[in-house]
């Protein structure tokens, strides 16, 4: 997985600056912070969703296992003062308990083996009464269509491991005690052509990955699915 997104980098960079504005506003409306908080951005790549938060929030910790991300991250978290960057697993954060007040991940869950340890550990280092943000796109109900969904995305990027039916994140969170607040869900045009090449998908594995398209090989609608619990 590090390798595809250190090979990816400045083409994940770029798309994220293209829709910073975009993101930034919609995590203030969604999460409404108060403006004191600690907050942790898990999966953090180049900083998408911490530099977001950096404007509304005290402190932002961003962590991320793949060292080119994180460069590009530093480079564009420079103008704020208050985001730190740290490589580390997702699945064994290097911080005690209950040392934030918002943790959030956006657009990893997928990408992990376990995604019910990330949970945890989101859950594991918020403290009580604190809030816990993850965003991530949403399996299909159906599981023959989850299974063609995610062959499709593996095939487009092998970093993919699975996409979490709704039910399935729903389980996770009340395993992990933490309360839904709300929820958004934002449904996303992918034109295929572009999406490929933000995964560095090319050659023989770019047609077998157009070959597995859901629905044929222009474009195809994903959902994202936003939540914001509390951690009881």
């Amino acid at each position: 997985m590090a390798d595809r997104f250190a090979r990816t980098a400045g083409r994940v960079a770029a798309r994220q600056d293209a829709a910073a504005a975009a993101l930034a506003e919609r995590v203030r409306d969604f999460v409404l912070p108060r403006g004191d908080e600690r907050a942790l951005d898990v999966g953090t790549g180049a900083g998408a969703l911490a530099l977001a938060l950096a404007p509304l929030v005290r402190e932002v910790v961003g962590v991320d296992r793949v060292p080119e991300l994180l460069e590009l991250a530093r480079e564009r978290a420079a103008a704020f003062g208050n985001v730190e960057l740290v490589e580390g697993d997702a699945a064994a954060l290097p911080f005690p308990d209950s040392s934030f007040d918002l943790a959030a991940t956006m657009r990893t869950l997928h990408h992990v083996p376990r995604p019910e340890l990330v949970l945890a550990e989101l859950t594991r280092v918020t403290r009580p009464g604190g809030r816990v943000l993850v965003v991530d796109q949403l399996g299909a109900m159906d599981p023959l269509e989850s299974i063609a969904l995610d062959r499709f995305e593996h095939a487009r990027d092998p970093s993919h491991t699975r996409l979490l039916p709704e039910i399935d994140l729903r389980q996770l969170f009340e395993a992990n005690g933490l309360a839904l607040l709300r929820e958004r869900y934002d449904d996303e045009q992918r034109e295929l052509g572009g999406y490929l090449d933000l995964a560095g998908c090319e050659g023989a594995a770019r047609e077998a990955a157009l070959e597995l398209a859901p629905h044929g090989r222009e474009s195809y609608a994903a959902r994202l699915g936003w939540y914001l619990l509390e951690r009881r």
